[in-house]
C-alpha cells in the first residue's frame, strides 16, 4: 500500500511538498524527519538531470556515512524515491477493470 500510496500522488499532480512530507512521515518505521524534504526534492532534480552520483547537502545533524552529504542515488534508495524517479505514462483507464 505505501509504494502504491507513493505512486498514486507522484502521479496524479500532488503538491510534491506535501506527496513528499506524507511518504517520508507514513510509509517509513521510524518516520524520517520532514528536515529531509530539501534533500529529497534535490535528490529527484538530479535524477532527472542524470546526475545521480551529485552531492545533496544534508540537515542537521543528519549524516550519510559521517559526511554531511549523500549522493543523490543514496538518498533516491534509501528513502525509497522509486514513485518521483520512473517515467509512467500510462493511460489511467487501463488500470480501472
Amino acid at each position: 500500500m505505501g509504494y502504491a500510496s507513493a505512486l498514486e500522488m507522484a502521479t496524479n499532480g500532488t503538491d510534491i511538498d506535501i506527496a513528499l512530507g506524507w511518504h517520508l512521515q507514513s510509509n517509513h518505521y521510524p518516520p524520517i524527519p520532514l528536515s529531509m524534504l530539501e534533500p529529497c526534492k534535490a535528490a529527484i532534480d538530479a535524477y532527472w538531470e542524470d546526475e545521480c552520483d551529485r552531492e545533496i547537502e544534508l540537515p542537521e545533524p543528519i549524516l550519510y556515512k559521517g559526511r554531511t552529504t549523500a549522493p543523490a542515488w543514496a538518498i533516491i534508495e534509501q528513502h525509497h524515491l522509486g514513485a518521483w524517479t520512473t517515467d509512467y505514462d500510462y493511460d489511467a483507464e487501463d488500470y480501472n477493470d
